[in-house]
């Protein structure tokens, strides 16, 4: 099943400056998804995620528009062509 996950402008560096990062493989669940991003951009990973593996609380993650905190975390389930979004949080002050 094939998706795209969108990069944000904060991210970009760790994913050789590309906005979109294509994944061509198994992934039936955003979990599976990340887990092929992990293998192209590993720098990724510790921006998006704890060291155990949760999402960190000023990251969210959208499937389809859906944020995954309320549709199944990691298991959130994906469909041919799902669109992956990462939106850091933004602040200042």
């Amino acid at each position: 099943m094939s998706c795209v996950v969108l990069i944000p402008g904060a991210l970009r560096e760790l994913a050789d400056n590309r906005s979109q990062v294509p994944l061509d493989g198994r992934a039936a669940s955003i979990g599976d998804a990340l887990s092929l991003l992990w293998n192209e951009c590993p720098g990724v990973r510790d921006r998006v995620l704890t060291e155990l593996g949760d999402v960190r609380p000023h990251v969210n993650i959208f499937v389809d528009g859906e944020n995954i905190r309320y549709a199944g975390g990691m298991s959130a389930p994906l469909r041919e062509g799902s669109e992956i979004m990462i939106v850091p949080a933004v602040s200042g002050g």
